[in-house]
C-alpha cells in the first residue's frame, strides 16, 4: 500500500468540479527504460512459441504513458507497429486485454462503445455499463475522443442504435448536463425531487419516465444520494425496488446501474466482476473491460469493495475462475491479494 499512497497525491481526477482521488493498481514504474522494454518485447514476440510472460510482465506493470513510449520505441527498433505485432503474436482474451492496455482509458471506453454499436444488433450491456457508470467529466472526455477516433458523434450513434425511453435516458446522460456538486445543500430541492420521483412512479398507474430521466441525468451525484435517502420517506420501497417494479428490460438495467453508481461506483464494478466470473466460463469480455478501464482509475478501491462484499479477494476469485496467460495478466493488473 505504501507504493500506492505515494502516487495518490499526484494522481487525482476531476469529478464534477471536485478532485476525486484516484486509486490505481497500475502506476508508473520508477526506473523506466523504454528502450530496454521495447527490446524485451521484440525478443518475446520473436521467440518460438512467443514468450507471453515477458509481454504480460511489462505491459501490465507500466502506466499508459509509459506503454505509449514503449510503442514509439518499438516502432523505431522493429520497424513495425506494436499493436500489429501484438495482434500477430497473441490471441483470444489475452490479445484483447493487451490491445486494450495500449489505449488510454478514454480511448478504450470510446472504442468499447463503438464496438457495442457496430454491425447487427447492439451490445446493450456494454452500452449501459459505460454510459451509466462514467462520471460527467469522463463522459465529456469520451465524447471528444470518440469524435476524434471515429469522426462521428457519440450521441448520434447512440440515437441510431437504440430506441424508446432507453434511448432517451442514454442520450440525456451523453449530453452531460449534470449539475456540478455544490457546497450548499438545498433541502427543499432534495425534498421536491424525492417527491417527484415517487409521484412519477410508484404513486401513479404507469410511469412518467421523462421525470425520472431528467432528475437522474441532471442532478449532481451528492444531491441524488440525498434524494434517494429522502425518497424512502415517501415511498414504501427504496429507489432500486421502485425501479424494478416500474420499468423492465434495458431501461430497468440502466436506471439500476445509475443508482448503484451514484451510491457506490466501486461497489457496482466489484459486483459486476463477481457476476461475470460466477457465470460458467467466465464472461471474459466483461472482466477484461472492467480491469482494463479501471486499473489506472480506481481498481484499488474496487478491490477493497470486492473483499468487503464477497468475503474473498478479487485476486483469489480471478485465480479460481480464469486460466493460463489471461489469468496471469489479470492478476498482475489486480496488483496483489487482499
Amino acid at each position: 500500500m505504501a507504493l500506492v499512497s505515494e502516487f495518490l497525491g499526484q494522481l487525482t481526477l476531476s469529478y464534477g468540479g471536485e478532485k476525486e482521488p484516484k486509486f490505481p493498481t497500475v502506476v508508473p514504474v520508477r526506473d523506466f527504460d523504454r528502450a530496454k522494454d521495447a527490446a524485451r518485447i521484440e525478443t518475446a514476440i520473436k521467440t518460438k512459441g512467443v514468450d507471453e510472460q515477458t509481454i504480460i510482465d511489462i505491459l501490465t506493470r507500466r502506466s499508459y504513458e509509459q506503454r505509449r513510449e514503449i510503442a514509439f520505441e518499438y516502432e523505431r527498433l522493429a520497424k513495425k507497429d506494436l499493436n500489429l505485432a501484438l495482434k500477430g503474436a497473441l490471441s483470444g482474451s489475452l490479445e484483447a486485454l493487451m490491445l486494450g492496455l495500449m489505449k488510454s482509458t478514454t480511448e478504450y471506453d470510446a472504442s468499447e462503445l463503438k464496438a457495442s454499436m457496430k454491425g447487427l444488433g447492439t451490445d446493450e450491456e456494454t452500452l449501459i455499463e459505460i454510459v451509466c457508470s462514467r462520471s460527467n467529466e469522463e463522459l465529456v472526455e469520451i465524447k471528444k475522443v470518440y469524435k476524434d477516433m471515429f469522426k462521428k458523434d457519440l450521441d448520434k450513434d447512440v440515437a441510431g442504435d437504440t430506441s424508446g425511453n432507453f434511448a432517451k435516458l442514454l442520450l440525456a446522460l451523453v449530453q452531460t448536463k449534470r449539475d456540478e456538486p455544490s457546497n450548499v445543500v438545498d433541502y427543499q430541492m432534495i425534498d421536491e425531487d424525492a417527491r417527484s420521483l415517487y409521484e412519477a412512479g410508484v404513486k401513479r398507474k404507469g410511469t412518467d419516465v421523462a421525470t425520472w430521466i431528467s432528475i437522474m441525468s441532471q442532478r449532481s451525484v451528492p444531491h441524488l444520494q440525498k434524494v434517494f435517502d429522502r425518497y424512502k420517506s415517501y415511498s414504501p420501497y427504496d429507489m432500486k425496488e421502485s425501479i424494478r417494479k416500474e420499468v423492465k428490460g434495458d431501461l430497468e438495467k440502466s436506471f439500476l446501474t445509475l443508482v448503484e453508481c451514484f451510491e457506490n461506483r466501486q461497489l457496482y464494478f466489484a459486483n459486476r466482476l463477481s457476476e461475470a466470473m460466477k457465470s460458467k466460463g467466465a464472461k471474459e469480455k466483461v472482466v477484461t473491460r472492467i480491469m482494463v478501464s479501471r486499473c489506472e482509475v480506481d481498481l484499488m478501491k474496487i478491490r477493497s469493495e470486492f473483499k468487503k462484499q464477497h468475503k474473498r479477494s478479487l485476486y483469489q476469485t480471478i485465480a479460481e475462475h480464469t486460466k493460463g496467460d489471461y489469468q496471469k495478466a489479470l492478476l498482475s493488473l489486480c496488483g496483489g491479494d487482499d
